[in-house]
């Protein structure tokens, strides 16, 4: 450090100079310069220190390259702090990625903060996690899969029917370790089988053998990429996608009943209109007193009623089955799926039917979610962090970009745990 001085607003003006006697190499050949061309001064930003605004001056000196062989004619010291052309030193440039990363909620707020511009925070913190994000993928041995919508989709009117038809409906596909603490692995663009057997097939070799369980919900786009990219992994169906078909099945139900018995939508005076949230619920959930007002107010409506009552039977026998802790007796696992057949059959629902059909085909996948207890909830929890890193952008323009902040939000617990070192005590 040269001086110090004050400027007219009372901050503090740090001029320093070079001391590093490596400086004056040549950039391209090494070789040290001993002929000065010119002294130069450049006000590169550095941390803040204090509250009083601290500005650098450097007194560079701009030296000649003697060395023949050598192309560079002219150059300027720099060193590994402040590289040559650059406005900001390197602590700062960290400082700014790491506020982006993990201080601030989105590009601007730590630009402004730091006293940046958005370009120059946006490149700080990629040059903070590439290092990270582009490491050697965890060991997996089950995966989920789920996709989750980028933005809104985009309507636009044909102006010869007149009718309102999708023009853009952007999606990405999430993959996640679903049993350990690796967290989103990648975020793949579009939920296409193709795309998903592509990274999937991509991954070596050795990496692929340790996927045992794939968790997805019932899709049959993902099914195909697991078929045919890891063909010795297990399909898992999610529970919660399952009792989630049963309810859409009792409502369909309910709306379908509604409609022909009265020819018209509920109405809060209808008795299945007004239980429709109690029958969503579990059976378990709810008092011997208000099943009992439940199943009487909807006896005493009539068919509509009747309907509705057998559906959710069939509700809840689907239900029962998925209850089953892992490790289940597979005499018990079939007396449940019978039960379930069973009550299914002995309705006449197009509805109850078609649930029937959909628990069969997907059969194996089903069984393996009860007998393994694997689930797709981790891809649920991170596609919810997916949209709030969004909004806390409000909106991304650049897929890349996106992509890369929502996998940096999704793999912090698996940062921490990389990051913990275990230490033996002496004796």
């Amino acid at each position: 450090m040269q001086r110090v001085e004050l400027d007219a607003f009372g901050g503090r003006v740090v001029h320093v100079v070079t001391e590093d006697e490596t400086a004056a190499a040549c950039p391209s050949c090494g070789v040290f310069s001993t002929s000065v061309k010119e002294r130069v001064r450049t006000r590169p930003r550095d941390v803040p220190h204090g509250r009083v605004p601290l500005r650098l001056v450097w007194h560079k000196t701009r030296w000649r390259c003697r060395e023949p062989l050598c192309d560079r004619v002219t150059f300027t010291e720099s060193l590994p702090q402040v590289p040559a052309r650059t406005r900001l030193t390197m602590r700062l440039r960290q400082l700014v990625g790491a506020g982006v990363a993990d201080g601030f909620s989105c590009v601007l707020a730590a630009a402004r903060a730091h006293g940046v511009s958005w370009p120059v925070a946006h490149a700080a913190f990629v040059e903070h996690v590439t290092p990270l994000l582009e490491q050697e993928l965890p060991a997996v041995a089950v995966l989920g899969i789920d996709e989750t919508r980028r933005g809104k989709p985009v309507w636009a009117q044909d102006p010869v029917t007149g009718r309102w038809k999708v023009l853009h409906d952007r999606w990405h596909t999430a993959v996640v370790d679903a049993a350990g603490t690796a967290g989103l692995l990648a975020h793949i663009d579009g939920r296409t089988a193709s795309s998903v057997a592509g990274w999937l097939a991509g991954q070596p070799d050795a990496w692929r053998t340790q996927v045992t369980h794939v968790a997805i919900d019932l899709s049959a786009s993902y099914a195909k990429a697991v078929r045919d990219a890891l063909p010795d992994a297990v399909l898992v169906a999610d529970k919660f996608h399952l009792v989630a078909l049963g309810n859409q099945m009792l409502t369909e139900v309910r709306q379908h009943a509604t409609r022909q018995a009265r020819g018209r939508r509920g109405r809060k005076k209808d008795p299945e209109w007004a239980a429709r949230r109690r029958l969503l619920l579990g059976h378990e959930r709810l008092t011997h007193d208000a099943f009992a007002r439940l199943w009487n107010a909807l006896v005493d409506a009539g068919e509509p009623g009747a309907e509705v009552l057998h559906a959710y039977a069939v509700k809840e026998r689907l239900r029962s089955l998925l209850a089953l802790a892992p490790g289940a007796d597979r005499e018990l696992i079939s007396h449940r799926l019978y039960r379930f057949y069973a009550q299914a059959a002995a309705s006449d629902l197009p509805e109850a039917h078609r649930l029937a059909q959909t628990i069969e085909t997907w059969w194996p996948a089903v069984l393996a979610a009860i007998t393994t207890g694997y689930t797709n909830a981790r891809s649920e929890g991170y596609n919810r962090l997916a949209k709030h890193v969004g909004r806390d952008a409000f909106g991304f323009r650049n897929p890349v970009n996106q992509r890369r902040r929502i996998r940096w939000a999704c793999t912090r617990q698996h940062r921490r745990a990389s990051a913990t070192t275990h230490h033996t005590l002496p004796g």
